[in-house]
């Protein structure tokens, strides 16, 4: 074997080598990029934006899939768990769905029908009333000519909200002319049918609907005259 034969040689054993240390690194760098990002799951986006108190469908939803180990503890990895839902706040195209923007829609309970009436979003509680919160639902009533005085009332104490609409522009009353137009709030209710009429009726002849929000767990118990107030009897 010449010089010119032992050069080849040698020359193929190193590329056979060169190219086993890169098989090697190759192998080596798929191995570590798999340990970093491990196994993938299904994960799902919001296709466009959904208002809040709206109902969840999964057909606002597409699935992605993603590494299981990138995922935040609260991604929502089963479509199935929005049915019968409503989104808690603005939820935004593009974003991944998380178990903590949804809660369960409140049901009608035994006995309750569902009521709902527009609130003024100026005198009601704009923006911090949800689906599931507790309110005392206030009207107040202006006095006429034949001596009746002006007054405020708990229409109804503990109403149960189960549905907060979307805030509508509202024309002013025939009768209120000077008044601005106003935003409103469709918020249902669920109540007996005595408290239904209530609300109803003071929908329709109280000059003034409001709601006073409670705090979770704390309802109201009124005492006997409690649920009326005049300027004049207040001393």
């Amino acid at each position: 074997m010449n010089s010119r034969q032992r050069r080849g040689i040698i020359l193929l054993l190193l590329s056979v080598l060169c190219a086993f240390a890169a098989f090697v690194g190759v192998i080596s760098v798929i191995s570590d990029v798999n340990s970093k990002v491990g196994p993938e799951v299904d994960a799902y986006r919001i296709k466009s934006d959904i208002s809040s108190y709206t109902g969840l469908q999964p057909a606002q939803f597409e699935k992605i899939k993603m590494p299981k180990r990138w995922l935040s503890k609260n991604a929502v990895t089963d479509l199935s768990i929005v049915n019968g839902k409503i989104a808690v706040t603005n939820l935004r195209a593009g974003s991944l769905l998380q178990d903590d923007m949804f809660i369960t829609r409140p049901a009608v309970g035994a006995g309750e029908q569902e009521i709902a009436i527009m609130i003024d979003a100026a005198t009601g509680v704009a923006g911090k009333i949800t689906p599931g919160d507790t309110v005392n639902i206030f009207a107040t009533f202006g006095g006429d000519k034949d001596g009746t005085r002006n007054e405020s009332r708990i229409i109804v104490a503990n109403a149960k909200v189960i549905d907060v609409g979307k805030l509508t522009a509202l024309e002013p009353k025939p009768d209120d002319r000077d008044r601005a137009v106003t935003q409103a709030v469709p918020i249902t209710f669920a109540l007996n049918t005595k408290d239904a009429q209530r609300v109803a009726y003071a929908e329709s002849f109280a000059a003034h609907v409001r709601l006073a929000l409670l705090a979770k767990g704390s309802p109201t118990t009124l005492r006997p005259g409690e649920s009326k107030y005049t300027l004049e009897g207040d001393k």
